[in-house]
């Protein structure tokens, strides 16, 4: 890779330079082409987006899709991606420390494998995570739905995506309007959502296991053998994408070598342990079929059935909360990995521009609102979620396997606070464990996501092949 700077159309490719080129008055603020976000996230906000992202798709829309698919060997399908997610969180753990950066998945690779590698990851993930929040924007329409069905206002299913629209929309604006409003709004809905979590998963833990009320009948672990349960781990991966997005927003952690591992790595163990609780907590409610029967919104059913009515309450508006969440921060990823992409001059130098009055790349959190909300009004839900996982799942390889050439080259500027035990098994293993999982979605799927991997390449070929990144620092 080569470590000098070179122009394409007259613009200096210097990589996150400090050097701040001149600025750019406007109507509405001053705006600059280089000057750099501010490091406002704490390890509580750096939390608060894995787990907030992550709590969302898992609780509270998949399990009635993964049972229905799997059985109760569904809480197994949560597991494996939780050990492909761990595998992968610990190799961009250490690549954050040595490359604290706005654009996560994205930096890591282009300064490990390269522009085109670079390109193509940056670009997919854009469209990634654009699908992966238009999942969590349906998923909102429908628990939005839910709570005002369960206070007596029945506006039926019609609603749904106007209400996601809508949500849509207000948390670019949000977004815009500075990341530490967001990050508040992300933190008390965590603590909050947490709060719920812990109190009905202990509830219905204790239920499940015949400690309180009757005794749960047994049912086949995996009725419908093993094949279901991978391709079941294929499609709930989009659960696991929250710890990545940690990553996305470290140009904006303090004391980065601190907090990025204990944020990123700590939030998969969270979530992971919450995931498989919930698949065992809701089949020992209901069995596979009937649980399937429910669709996205089945844990308003597994909450009425320990908790009744309360209960039923507590699920949808933790839903609400947990599809909030995750909507929230992926928006703010979104718009930092085009930002990213954009800096390095991959995209139009003007995708990165910051409004000086609120500090946030507000024309990238444009180019991620307006993709989102065309995607939310598909409704396609599965696709959505397969589509964010395909994506991801590349970038996820190829994260693992830009840190096994950065380890080979130790290029000067490669000094981590954080470094992956059990090298080189570790990220080998989540490379082929994150390609492998790709083979079992849908071909649907797969066919969306290599369409766009072809594009963003095709992008690269026709707009930046002559760009050469700087190195990291």
């Amino acid at each position: 890779m080569d470590s000098g700077p070179s122009s394409v159309g007259g613009t200096n490719i210097e990589g996150e330079s400090p050097q701040v080129e001149p600025t750019v008055e406007t109507d509405d603020a001053t705006i600059t082409d280089d000057a750099e976000l501010e490091r406002t996230l704490g390890l509580t906000g750096g939390l608060a987006i894995g787990i907030g992202t992550m709590i969302g798709a898992g609780i509270f829309v998949f399990p009635g899709l993964a049972a229905g698919r799997a059985g109760p060997a569904a809480a197994a399908s949560f597991g494996i991606g939780a050990v492909v997610a761990l595998l992968v969180a610990l190799p961009t753990a250490e690549l954050a420390t040595a490359m604290p950066k706005s654009g996560g998945g994205y930096y890591f690779i282009s300064r490990g494998l390269g522009a085109l590698a670079g390109a193509v990851v940056g670009l997919s993930l854009w469209f990634g995570l654009v699908f992966a929040t238009a999942f969590y924007l349906v998923g909102f329409g429908y628990y939005a739905v839910d709570t005002l069905a369960e206070v007596g206002i029945a506006v039926g299913d019609g609603l749904v995506i106007p209400l996601a629209l809508l949500f849509g929309a207000g948390f670019t604006v949000l977004n815009v309007t500075g990341t530490e409003n967001a990050a508040k709004l992300q933190n008390g809905i965590v603590v909050l959502l947490l709060s719920i979590l812990v109190f009905f998963l202990g509830y219905g833990g204790l239920d499940a296991v015949g400690l309180i009320g009757d005794s749960a009948a047994p049912e086949r672990f995996a009725p419908f053998g093993t094949m279901p349960v991978l391709t079941t781990a294929a499609l709930v991966f989009t659960s696991y994408l929250g710890f990545a997005q940690i990553a996305t927003v470290a140009g904006e952690m303090k004391d980065p070598g601190r907090n990025l591992p204990l944020s990123i790595v700590g939030s998969v163990l969270v979530v992971g342990l919450l995931y498989v609780v919930t698949i065992f907590v809701a089949t020992s409610a209901f069995g596979a079929d009937q649980l399937s029967e429910f669709g996205e919104t089945a844990m308003v059913d597994v909450g009425r059935h320990y908790l009744g009515p309360i209960g039923a309450f507590a699920i949808v508006f933790g839903g609400l909360l947990a599809t909030m969440s995750s909507a929230n921060a992926s928006v703010l990823s979104t718009s930092r990995a085009i930002y990213a992409v954009s800096r390095d001059a991959l995209l139009p130098r003007r995708a990165s521009r910051i409004n000086l009055r609120y500090g946030t790349p507000h024309v990238a959190l444009g180019l991620a609102g307006g993709p989102i909300l065309v995607l939310v009004a598909t409704g396609r839900v599965e696709l959505l979620a397969e589509v964010a996982s395909f994506l991801h799942l590349i970038m996820y390889g190829l994260i693992c396997v830009a840190l096994l050439a950065l380890r080979r080259d130790e290029p000067a500027w490669y000094d981590p606070d954080f470094r992956v035990p059990g090298y080189p098994a570790v990220p080998a293993i989540g490379a082929v464990a994150s390609f492998a999982l790709i083979g079992f979605m849908q071909p649907v799927s797969q066919l969306t996501g290599i369409a766009i991997m072809v594009a963003a390449a095709g992008w690269y070929a026709y707009y930046a092949r002559d760009v050469t990144l700087k190195g990291a620092l």
